[in-house]
C-alpha cells in the first residue's frame, strides 16, 4: 500500500476516534490491506494525534489469550500505542459521549524504568520494569456494528481509548505476577473473575513479546513509560452510571465511574 493511501485511510481512523464516530471497516474499502499496512496505518494515525500535541506514554498487548488468538486465526498478539489523552485518573468520573462500542477489562500495568528494545530475555525485560500496578482499560472499535478483522483493529490502534492504573505500585520481584487472582465488579456485582496467567501465559512473557514486535517496526520502550499487558478477562460493555472495579491480589483495587447523564 502507497503512503497516500495509508495517510487517508490513518486520517479516517484518527478522526473517528478523536469525534467518536463510527466508520465502514477499512478493509471493506481497501480489500488488499495486510498487517503490515494495519500497522502502518496505526503509526500514521498516531502521528497525527502527536502533531495535535498529545504525547506518547506507552504501548497496550491485544489478543493475549490463546483462545482469543485461536478465534481469529492468529498465532501471535497484537499491540497499540497509549497517549496522555488516554490516562484516567483512579477514582475519577467519566462521559460516555464521545465512545462508540466502549467496553471495559482489567488488567496488569507495568511501568518502565529505563529505555529497553529489541529481543530480551524474560530477565532482561523485568530489569528494565520499575513498577507493577492494577489497571482497567476502556476499550472501543470504531466500526460499525462492532463488526471488524484483525486489520481493522490493528489499523484502529486496537481499539485503545482510556486507562487507568491503580495507585498501588509494587516491585515485579515483590509479586506472584504469573498467578493474581483477578475480580471485576460493576456496581458492586462480580462481572468477571480471572488471573494474570489469562495473560500471556504470564503477563511478563507479554512485555517481551511486546519488545520483540516493536522492534521490527523499529520501536522500542522509554523509561517512564507504561504497558498494559492485556485483558485477563472477557471486556465488559460500559454503561451510564456505572461504578467499575478491578481488584487484583497483592496489587489492590483500581476504579472509575461512568457519570448517569441525567
Amino acid at each position: 500500500m502507497n503512503e497516500q493511501r495509508i495517510r487517508e485511510l490513518a486520517a479516517l481512523v484518527d478522526t473517528a476516534a478523536s469525534r467518536g464516530e463510527r466508520i465502514e471497516q477499512l478493509t471493506q474499502k481497501t480489500s488488499q490491506i495486510n498487517v503490515a499496512d494495519a500497522y502502518a496505518i496505526q503509526e500514521a494515525s498516531i502521528a497525527q494525534r502527536l502533531d495535535r500535541g498529545e504525547k506518547l506514554v506507552g504501548m497496550k498487548m491485544g489478543l493475549t489469550s490463546r483462545d482469543k488468538m485461536e478465534q481469529v486465526g492468529v498465532h501471535e498478539p497484537i499491540y497499540g500505542r497509549l497517549t496522555d489523552r488516554m490516562i484516567i485518573n483512579d477514582g475519577s468520573t467519566i462521559q460516555l459521549e464521545g465512545r462508540c462500542h466502549p467496553r471495559v477489562e482489567p488488567e496488569i500495568a507495568f511501568i518502565i524504568g529505563k529505555n529497553i528494545e529489541g529481543r530480551v530475555t524474560d530477565a532482561e525485560a523485568a530489569e528494565a520494569v520499575e513498577g507493577v500496578c492494577a489497571a482497567l482499560e476502556i476499550i472501543d472499535s470504531r466500526y460499525r456494528d462492532f463488526k471488524f478483522t484483525l486489520p481493522d483493529v490493528i489499523a484502529d490502534n486496537t481499539s485503545a481509548s482510556g486507562f487507568v492504573l491503580g495507585s498501588r505500585v509494587r516491585k515485579i520481584d515483590d509479586v506472584n505476577l504469573g498467578n493474581l487472582g483477578i475480580v471485576m465488579e460493576i456496581n458492586g456485582q462480580p462481572v468477571q473473575i480471572g488471573n494474570s496467567s489469562a495473560i500471556y501465559e504470564h503477563p511478563l512473557r507479554s512485555l517481551v513479546e511486546l519488545l520483540r514486535m516493536a522492534s521490527l517496526r523499529g520501536q522500542g520502550l522509554k523509561a517512564g513509560q507504561i504497558v498494559l499487558a492485556g485483558g485477563a478477562t472477557a471486556a465488559v460493555a460500559l454503561n451510564k452510571g456505572n461504578h467499575v472495579r478491578a481488584m487484583v491480589d497483592e496489587l489492590g483495587s483500581v476504579e472509575f465511574r461512568v457519570a448517569s447523564g441525567e
